[in-house]
């Protein structure tokens, strides 16, 4: 049988292929611009009648900053939960692309069909892109056949500002460690979150940490307290914070800004205390668990003396500024007396400390004076204008109403947009509970990434993770980290362009062909708005170098 590479096309990082995707349907993207510091992708889509290995090869002026790499498709169980829209590509099991195996020359695929490179152009280091107009001929060859393709780049002699969106997604150490199979705090504990976080900033998160929730009732996950615990006798206790200090001095190396502490109550309602263990008698115990009330009296005169500690341990840190406090996660309404006694607890320990929790419930975060609630972004239009600052999440849950998020099986549009809804809303800090979770739900019993995406049938495929655990401690990208990033460099493009002519100027730019305004509901649903959009920011951008 001859097999043939029978097509390729250029399109853009938001198109979703699939094995059956046809890429005469495809977009072809022949040009795009960027700004010197920013990060951008393209895809080649490729129609091959069998397995067989391409080699693919890049010529440009841009070569030493390019990143080439396969995108691969993974299984999905759970495509879509129940509740849904109509703003998804499909909502049935099956192979989805989502990871983004790095390659050098060129690979091999599983069966014909059509696949795709993801082509990442980006600063190599602190070696910006060069500005100019940049031409880039992809080839790709089998034994028997060949074809080309072009397209044209132009880098803006621009540069995006810091970023200030205050950005967390959680990574789970014990994850890691069950995955990878070492041990918390050994050599390549640290190895691997350091590697871990790198990842995390490059693609923007600046915030970090440690959770220890998502736990089955009466059940425990595998410990990572950073706080080492003695008890003294008659109550009382000493703290030793080497291993959070460690940790915070990798975090800083690896650019993280912000350090949120873990939830000092259960989650859902606050009712007990976290998992906490102690040195008792010279042995290591749990002192506090599922069976320890959240207000009695023995957790409430622990949590005196370790809030006295540790605050000073982070005024000699100098981060009083940078740490996030958290009462206790996505407490529902019917457990307000719990949470209103918690909530009241640590805003008395940590007066001078920003408290944020995730909470959708804006007369919840009313009646227990939360100054920085957390809502999701399909109840964030109840919190508009009432709080201090805004911030928003999505989950699992956030899977109608059109608002963004990230599901295996959703448009890439739809990932993206959030960047543009922040930046119109102002919105300080976004919140996501799934860098890196590999455990089923309730962390029952950890999972193969590759294999179950979906945690279990519990959470649709990709909710729980977007980086894959890769060799050498290492993880790997999905495609849905970089068009999140894609997303968050656009709200820096809108505060760039802000800084000449206006936040008002700048909304009306952005929506000048849309229908309707934008909202966390209202969008356009298609990626040539997106791209034709983001393409008039950079040119308006360019009027003011």
């Amino acid at each position: 049988m001859l097999i043939l590479l029978k097509s390729i096309k250029a399109v853009s990082s938001l198109e979703k292929i699939f094995i059956d995707s046809d890429v005469s349907d495809l977009t072809e993207l022949k040009h795009f611009s960027m700004l010197k510091n920013e990060k951008k992708s393209f895809q080649i889509a490729l129609d091959i009648t069998d397995s067989e290995f391409i080699n693919i090869d890049i010529a440009s002026s841009l070569n030493d900053f390019l990143n080439i790499s396969v995108v691969k498709n993974v299984p999905s169980d759970l495509a879509a939960p129940k509740r849904t829209d109509n703003f998804y590509i499909k909502k049935v099991p099956g192979l989805y692309p989502d990871l983004l195996l790095p390659v050098s020359e060129g690979c091999s695929f599983d069966s014909s069909g059509t696949f795709a490179f993801w082509i990442e152009i980006s600063p190599s280091g602190e070696k910006l892109l060069p500005s100019g107009n940049h031409n880039i001929v992809v080839t790709a060859r089998t034994k028997s056949t060949t074809y080309k393709t072009e397209l044209s780049v132009e880098v803006i002699d621009a540069l995006l500002p810091k970023q200030t969106l205050i950005y967390t997604n959680w990574i789970h150490t014990d994850c890691l460690m069950t995955y990878y199979g070492f041990k918390a705090f050994t050599d390549e504990y640290w190895e691997t979150l350091r590697n871990y976080l790198n990842k995390a900033v490059k693609y923007g998160m600046n915030c970090v940490l440690t959770p220890m929730l998502d736990t089955e009732i009466g059940k425990e996950r595998p410990t990572v307290q950073l706080v080492k615990i003695n008890t003294a006798g008659n109550g009382a206790y000493s703290f030793d914070f080497s291993l959070l200090k460690k940790w915070i001095s990798i975090s800083k190396e690896c650019g993280i800004e912000y350090f949120e502490l873990s939830h000092f109550f259960t989650q859902w309602g606050a009712k007990h205390a976290p998992k906490i263990e102690a040195c008792v008698n010279g042995k290591e115990e749990k002192i506090f668990g599922w069976n320890t009330k959240a207000t009695g009296i023995e957790y409430k005169h622990f949590l005196r003396q370790f809030a006295f500690a540790l605050k000073s341990f982070l005024r000699k840190e100098n981060l009083e500024d940078n740490v996030l406090v958290h009462v206790s996660d996505e407490p529902p309404f019917n457990c307000l007396m719990s949470y209103k006694k918690a909530s009241r607890i640590i805003h008395h320990l940590f007066p001078e400390y920003k408290i944020i929790d995730a909470m959708s419930s804006y007369p919840l975060a009313k009646i227990c004076n939360v100054r920085y609630p957390i809502p999701a972004n399909d109840y964030i239009d109840s919190f508009l204008g009432k709080t201090e600052e805004l911030w928003t999440y999505y989950c699992s849950a956030q899977s109608s109403k059109n608002v963004s998020n990230r599901f295996f099986s959703m448009p890439s549009v739809r990932n993206r947009i959030l960047g543009y809804q922040m930046y119109k809303y102002s919105v300080k800090g976004f919140l996501h509970w799934g860098y890196n979770f590999y455990f089923s739900q309730y962390s029952r019993k950890p999972i193969d990434p590759y294999k179950v995406t979906d945690a279990g049938k519990a959470f649709a495929s990709g909710d729980s993770f977007v980086v894959y655990p890769g060799d050498n401690f290492t993880p790997l990208n999905s495609l849905r980290l970089n068009v999140f990033y894609d997303g968050l460099q656009d709200m820096m493009a809108l505060q760039l362009l802000e800084t000449k002519i206006g936040k008002e100027a700048v909304v009306k730019l952005m929506e000048d062909s849309t229908d309707k305004p934008i909202t966390f509901s209202e969008y356009p649903h298609n990626n040539s708005w997106l791209l034709e959009n983001r393409e008039k920011i950079n040119q308006e951008i360019k009027k003011y170098i």
